[in-house]
């Protein structure tokens, strides 16, 4: 269990789920070629988990004093797991994500595409020893690397099987893979300084920049409430232009998208304690789960009632 708690399994099968939910619920309704097996595609899951669980396992390593301010009861490193056992699990996790990575690049008849591989690898590697300290900086790589686990299914899945004759038809579903992995990003990104809220005490007592200890608690609420708005009219616009006559599709996404979106807008106005940011993370991740759980219902949608 203290292995799970270090890898963050729960964000780990949340990322897992969301790729399943691209290729079952998406790709394999198109009719198009797909580059990649079954079981092909589910070692780019793994892949991708891999990575992503080594990032934490990184973080973690580096954030003992922090966590130990903001989460002492969460912190592993150091306690139930020694900061050599967790070193080694982050250098076996990245080999073999790596690892996947080049086999798969070979299958696909790209190998410099094994390059992407490395560079999460290192990218990770970097926001946990240093970028993570840079005002915003840490945050937008993070909320990049998270819409890049979408785009990667599009790089592998897509692109190779992408000829003359469907090109235009590839470029359209690349697009909805584009959409939803901006959508991805800026949800994150706000979801990532609400984070640096939650923990700003710990931040500040060991030197760390975020942008609640530069600018304060106060001022950083009120630009998360404007970039809130930022999701907000652009997937309000979305559905206005591209779905308003997928009737279910409109419903579930002012349901369970636009409505809890509205509401974090709301609520961050007022914000202030540790409690209050580590709730509205948590419906931020809500947002993040139903708002990829839109695909598949705008796939079903289309394809029985359009």
């Amino acid at each position: 269990m203290n292995f799970l708690k270090l890898i963050r399994y729960q964000n780990l099968l949340m990322l897992a789920f969301m790729q399943l939910v691209f290729r079952y619920g998406f790709f394999k309704f198109q009719n198009i070629p797909l580059s990649l097996a079954d079981w092909q595609y589910l070692l780019l899951v793994l892949s991708t988990v891999l990575l992503a669980a080594g990032g934490y396992v990184i973080n973690n390593i580096f954030d003992q004093n922090t966590d130990n301010d903001n989460k002492p009861n969460d912190v592993i490193v150091g306690k139930t797991i020694s900061e050599a056992k967790a070193y080694n699990i982050y250098i076996a996790l990245n080999c073999v994500g790596v690892g996947i990575g080049f086999y798969l690049s070979n299958v696909i008849l790209k190998p410099g595409f094994a390059s992407i591989f490395i560079l999460i690898a290192a990218t990770l590697y970097l926001y946990a020893t240093s970028l993570k300290q840079m005002i915003l900086i840490g945050n937008v790589i993070v909320a990049l690397l998270l819409s890049f686990s979408v785009i990667i299914l599009g790089i592998f899945d897509l692109y190779p099987a992408t000829y003359e004759g469907n090109q235009t038809q590839m470029a359209v579903i690349f697009s909805i893979l584009l959409d939803y992995a901006v959508f991805t990003f800026f949800v994150n990104f706000i979801r990532e300084i609400v984070k640096d809220l939650e923990d700003t005490t710990g931040d500040y007592n060991h030197g760390i920049n975020t942008l609640p200890v530069a600018i304060g608690i106060h001022r950083t609420t009120k630009i998360v409430f404007v970039l809130s708005f930022i999701p907000l009219i652009a997937l309000l616009f979305y559905i206005y232009n591209y779905l308003f006559l997928l009737t279910y599709t409109t419903f579930y996404l002012l349901i369970f998208v636009v409505g809890p979106l509205f509401y974090f807008t709301i609520k961050i106005w007022n914000a202030k304690t540790k409690n209050d940011f580590h709730l509205l993370s948590l419906l931020l991740k809500w947002i993040l789960f139903f708002g990829i759980i839109s695909v598949l219902v705008i796939t079903i949608n289309m394809k029985y009632n359009a």
